[in-house]
Parts: structure tokens; sequence; C-alpha cells
């Protein structure tokens, strides 16, 4: 057993600003601010776990407390006996507190109490206070003064993973930098470089693996990357993460969610129960298939967005997601989304995860063999069936429409606000009379037409004949027909004239 072994995540721990990896804001930032001597008394950073907040933090307590300058540097030597200390965690002036183990306000009076005497070594004295989203009330309270005004010679740097459970005040109070998900491409440079140094063999496919399952986290990819060097002996392959990390391989996924949108539900769980024997992880599965829907949304052509590039598929596999792609909507699509986010907690909760997948399968055939609800309604002239109107509705109360006028002034009355202001705005009502009426929808609401015959109904007291025209009748919208109305006005005319270019931009009562 070698008693000496470091972690990865420890022993490639970012130690000066140039090597902190995906945080160049941050970095640009301090180095500047170091710079110029403009130094805050008090920082906050805040970001998923592994990002580098405590390492920016003991980064920042060694640019200030270095001893290869008459003063603050942005590049600290790392070989001075303060860069020393620092790194070590040994260093009498800069003071770690875990916050999650020291949250009563009696620990924060300590600090307090110790932040007046000047420092023994260093320039500043620097409190590294992580996790602090963790102190009481009562602790948080007692920070306040000092945190706003501290002795010159008193560095506060705060680091949380939950910022929204950190008083304002105490935010009010520090200049804050969110540290973002570090990029695949980052860290796969920086994994890529990290085996090199250890001398281990890092395929491309095995890298890119480890660096999306880590999520944007430096620490979690370097544990990945330990555990997989450990798992193999230092060939690190695909098949090895794969094993790992229990996912079937990505066009294994593609293969299966082809199969599943083929309608042919018996091959569909024939794979599945081939996945699962092969040692898949079915909660992976499940984050798989929704990765794949996610892309395959992206890459739709009915939404031009082109970023297929980017995706984390190869060319054949991206080929076949557009063979996919042509011949489902994105109504599909979004529907299987929807089923799958759903089910996560389901599945997570069952006894027998095997049973509850086989139902997602099926569930996810059916529904998306259905077809869209907008398509239903452009095929043809549809007559809207609505609900059946209230039996308490008195016949004596009903009201009788028979223009477009009639039908915008009985929602206003009704306080239909947003089916009036649909209505008003994009509805073309090529013919009207009681109890009928043709429309065009500008807006292409599937939603509208169920509404407006309810409401139609319920204050006519006759069930409506409505047809959706395919096209436009080329007649202008309620709120179109009382602009014009009021261009024509006299006055209105008038007070246009003394402008040049006016316009009526809104319309109200």
């Amino acid at each position: 057993m070698n008693n000496e072994y470091t972690v990865l995540a420890r022993k490639y721990r970012s130690q000066d600003f140039a090597s902190l990896i995906g945080q160049d804001v941050l970095v640009k930032t301090l180095t500047t601010a170091i710079k110029t001597g403009r130094i805050a008394h008090a920082y906050i950073f805040t970001g998923i776990r592994g990002t580098g907040k405590t390492s920016t933090a003991r980064i920042l307590a060694k640019a200030l407390n270095c001893l290869s300058s008459d003063g603050p540097t942005e590049s600290p030597c790392g070989m001075c006996e303060n860069c020393r200390a620092i790194t070590a965690g040994q260093h009498i002036d800069v003071i770690e507190i875990d916050a999650a183990s020291h949250t009563g306000v009696d620990n924060i009076r300590d600090i307090l109490d110790a932040s007046q005497y000047r420092p023994t070594n260093g320039r500043y004295k620097v409190y590294i206070i992580d996790e602090v989203h963790m102190l009481s009330t009562a602790a948080f309270n007692a920070l306040l003064k000092t945190l706003e005004e501290p002795p010159a010679h008193v560095i506060f740097i705060l680091a949380t993973t939950e910022i929204r459970k950190v008083p304002v005040t105490i935010l009010s109070r520090c200049q804050r930098f969110d540290l973002v998900r570090v990029p695949v491409e980052t860290l796969k440079k920086h994994f890529a470089w990290i085996a090199a140094q250890e001398k281990i063999e890092l395929s491309d496919a095995a890298n890119e693996m480890i660096a999306r399952a880590a999520d944007g986290s430096v620490r979690d990819g370097l544990s990945l990357l330990d555990q997989a060097i450990a798992q193999t002996g230092g060939h690190v392959d695909e098949a090895a993460v794969l094993s790992m990390l229990k996912r079937a391989d990505r066009g294994t996924v593609v293969d299966f969610m082809e199969t599943i949108l083929s309608g042919d539900t018996g091959s569909a769980l024939e794979k599945l129960d081939e996945i699962y024997n092969n040692g898949t992880d079915l909660t992976m599965l499940l984050n798989d298939m929704m990765e794949w829907t996610h892309w395959a949304t992206r890459m739709h052509p009915a939404l031009r967005i082109g970023d297929a590039g980017t995706s984390p598929y190869t060319a054949d596999q991206r080929e076949k997601i557009s063979q996919i792609d042509s011949r489902i909507t994105l109504n599909t699509l979004s529907r299987l989304w929807q089923v799958m986010v759903a089910s996560i907690s389901e599945i997570q909760s069952v006894g027998n995860q095997k049973q509850c997948f086989d139902m997602l399968v099926v569930r996810m055939m059916h529904i998306a063999d259905m077809p869209p609800i907008s398509d239903m309604i452009k095929s043809g002239a549809t007559t809207i069936k609505p609900a059946q109107a209230p039996a308490t509705k008195q016949a004596s109360t009903y009201k009788t429409i028979s223009t477009t006028a009639d039908l915008a002034t009985g929602l206003q009355a009704t306080k239909e606000i947003l089916l009036y202001s649909y209505y008003t705005s994009n509805i073309e009502v090529c013919e009207i009379s009681d109890g009928k009426m043709t429309y065009f929808d500008r807006g292409n609401n599937a939603d509208f037409p169920h509404q407006i015959a309810t409401w139609l109904e319920n204050y006519t007291g006759k069930t409506w004949d409505i047809k959706i025209a395919k096209e436009s009748c080329h007649v202008q919208t309620q709120t179109e027909h009382t602009q014009k109305e009021l261009e024509a006005d006299p006055l209105v005319a008038s007070a246009m004239n003394l402008f040049t270019d006016a316009e009526v931009v809104d319309v109200s009562k």
C-alpha cells in the first residue's frame, strides 16, 4: 500500500491564476484589481461543486501575501514561505473555516475578536469561510458589521454552492463572482494533459465521456479519471468508462430511440432487455435518452439552429439522428421529453426499476403515435364541439352575438381578458351570425377554438358551429378595425398631423 499517493483532484489543484481553468472572466477581474490596487475587503464566490471556489480563495490569499514583491501580486511565486504555507493550509494569517461544522454565533464571534489583531507573517489576515450558507441566522447577523467595515488588514472570502441561502444583507457587502461550469472541451484538454503527466493512455472517446459526465466540475471529472485509471491499470478506453459509469454507449441509445419511434413495441422491449442485461444503469439510460431527445430537437430541421457539430455524437450518429428527425415532428419530441421528465421521480422511487422502464417505453411509443392537435385542427374546416354549458345557466341571462364588435364587447363584459386580447389582436372573422362563425387565426393557437366555443355556448346558450379557415380571409382584426376608425376621426387625424410619422400604437378603453 502506497501511503504517499495523492488523488488527482488534490495533486493537480490550481496553484495560481494562470492554472485556474474555465474561469477567464473571474481571473481577468481579480488580476486587474490586484494590479491597480483596487482590492475589496470582502468577496463571495459561488458556483457548483468542483469549479474552483476554494482554490481561487487560496490563490487570492497567496497573491495578497506573496513575498516575491513589495506588495500584492497577480502572479504569486508559489515558492516563498508564505505561498508554501498557504498551499499546505498552515499559514497563521490565512484561516479557513468550514461553515458546515462551525455554524454558531460563537464561532463567528471568535473570528471577529481575532480579526482585530494585525497579521503575524503576512500583509493581510484572510478569512476563507467555505459553504457560508450553512451559518445560522445569528451568525450571519454577527458577521454583518465587521464584513461591511473590517480592519484594513482583514480580507473576507466567502464561498458557497447555495447563493440563494445567503442573506441579501451579506451579499450587498461583498463583491460577487459566479464561477461557471467548465466547458467540455476545456475539461478534455485538461484531462489529456494530466494523463500525459501521469503517463496514462486515455483514448479521446473515453476522455470525452469523462468530461461530459463531470457536468462542468473539474473535481468530479478528476475523481472519475482517477477511478478509471485504478480500474484499468492505466489504459483507459471507452469500454472501461462505459462499464464504470454503467451506461450504454451513444450509438446504442441512438438505435434504441430509433426503435421506439418506429412503433414496434416488441422490438423496443427486446432492445431494452438487451441493454439492461448488459449491466446498464436504468437511471443513466433515462438521462441518455433525454440527452438524445434534447439534441434531436435542437438538430430538427424545423428549428434551423444548425449547431449539430457541438453535440456529443459522432458524424454517423448525427446522420442517423437527422434521418429520424426527417420522419418525426417537434411535437413528438416535445411529448417524449415531457413523458421522460415525469418518469424521473417514478423510476427513482419504485422497487423494480425494470418494470417501470418497460411501462415507460410503452407510454412513449403510444404518445409518439399521436398526431399534433394543430394537425387535427388544420385538416379541413374543422367543426369545434365545445364543452357542455353549465346546467345552472338561466336562459334569461343569455345574450345574442351577431357581429365582431358584439363578441369583443361580450368578452370584455365577462372579464375574459386573455381571450379578449387574443381575439382582438389575432382573429380575422370571415363570417359571423347568430350561432355560426368562420375565422382565420394569425397566431395558430391550438387552444383558442375550444376556449371560444365554450365561452360562446355559456354566453349565448346555444352550441355554435365554428369553422377555422385554412387561409387568411383578408379582413381586419378587431384592434385594426378600431384603429382605422380612430385614424379617420378628425380630431385624431389633426393630432397626428402635428408630428412627423405619428401613428396610433395602442387602442384601449
